[in-house]
Formats: C-alpha cells, sequence, structure tokens
C-alpha cells in the first residue's frame, strides 16, 4: 500500500513492535505478560507513565483536531473523522461484544499473586477490551504522522503511539492484549480516514480545503 511505503519510519516501528508482542502473546499468557510488566517498576516510572497516558486521553484528541484547524480545516476534519471512528469501534466492543471483560483489578481480585498499584490512582474494573487510550493514541499519532511532510519523524509519533499503550499496562488499567488491539483499531482507522478523505478531496477539489482557522 501506497500510505505504508510513503511513511515507512512510522509504519517499521510500528509493525516490529506488533510483532513483538504478537510473539510475545503466543509465548506466555495474558497473567504471565502482566505479572512481568507490574514487576518492572520504579518511582521516575510511575510519575512518567501517570501523566504520558494522557496522550490517549479523548481530551487531548480534540485538542490535536483544534490545532490542526489551524494549519488547515482538511486535516482537522480528518482527526475529528479518524477520533470518532476509532471511538465508536472501541465501544461498540467494549459495551456490546465484551462488556464482561475483566480488567486486571478485577481479574486478579482473587488471585494469590501480590500485584502492585500505584496509591491514589484511580483504578477501573471492567470493559477492559480494547483499550480505549491505546485506540485513541494510535488513531492520533498514526494520523500525525501521515499528515506530516516531513516523513522521517514517523518514528517519533510511532513511539509515543507506543508508549502511552505501554502505560496502560504499567498502570495496571488494562491487558496487553487490550492495547494490542486497540493499537490496530486506531492505526487502521486513521488509515482508511486518511485514504478515503484524500482520494475524494483530490477528485472533488473545493476551495475551503486548505483554508486555516485565522484571528
Amino acid at each position: 500500500m501506497e500510505i505504508v511505503s510513503r511513511n515507512r519510519s512510522f509504519f517499521i516501528v510500528y509493525f516490529l513492535c506488533l510483532a513483538t508482542v504478537s510473539v510475545l502473546m503466543l509465548l506466555y499468557s495474558k497473567t504471565e505478560l502482566m505479572q512481568w510488566v507490574n514487576g518492572h517498576h520504579a518511582p521516575l516510572a510511575d510519575l512518567f507513565f501517570q501523566n504520558v497516558t494522557y496522550l490517549g486521553d479523548g481530551a487531548f484528541s480534540v485538542l490535536i483536531i483544534i490545532i490542526l484547524l489551524f494549519r488547515s480545516f482538511r486535516f482537522a476534519l480528518m482527526g475529528a473523522a479518524s477520533f470518532l471512528l476509532s471511538t465508536l469501534i472501541t465501544r461498540v466492543l467494549k459495551q456490546l461484544v465484551f462488556s464482561d471483560s475483566l480488567r486486571p483489578l478485577k481479574y486478579f481480585e482473587h488471585s494469590p499473586w501480590q500485584y502492585r498499584i500505584i496509591d491514589g490512582l484511580d483504578i477501573h474494573s471492567y470493559n477492559s477490551f480494547p483499550s480505549g487510550h491505546s485506540t485513541t493514541a494510535f488513531a492520533v499519532f498514526c494520523l500525525l504522522a501521515l499528515l506530516d511532510d516531513r516523513k522521517s519523524r514517523g518514528w517519533f509519533f510511532a513511539a509515543l503511539a507506543v508508549i502511552t499503550a505501554y502505560s496502560r499496562v504499567y498502570l495496571f488499567q488494562h491487558f496487553v492484549e487490550d492495547v494490542y488491539v486497540g493499537s490496530l483499531i486506531g492505526t487502521v482507522s486513521s488509515i482508511f480516514v486518511f485514504w478515503l478523505l484524500s482520494r475524494h478531496w483530490d477528485q472533488n477539489p473545493q476551495s475551503w480545503h486548505d483554508r486555516r482557522l485565522r484571528f
């Protein structure tokens, strides 16, 4: 696909991470992967991941869409469409298909394993699959990579998305499989929106496409 080849910097990093996690999920159970992540922690990492996880928050996505308005209405519309599509898919899966999916806190509630959670952190118990924060992070950063004229910076956007997804496991909010599928939903949503709208607007150019928000 041309979109992937033109944005190799982003997709090489993403596909390598995806392949690595795929192998790990084949070799180890969700419990074993969670135990490994939960067992590797540090005070600075606690602080870092508690803050970086907000890059997957819906409010951050809205902020990015507003910023894109200053670049062009077309970019902002792509951002909004990607966010809405990926959020809709995730919500349907969370609320309707996998509504009984337990988050780590509830899953290990009666386990003899002594897990660790950060003091004062609000941790949810249900609707674990897939990870909404991971979906949003990959939707946002994949689209930014696609829109960026400097394709060599794609690895940076991929790294931000991966770190945000990892934060969800580190903070005991999700299992690895939750963020894995969330990353796929977010990435595919942005690719689809970018491809569909770019194709439509190339065939039907309008004067407002490249307008931007001005004061």
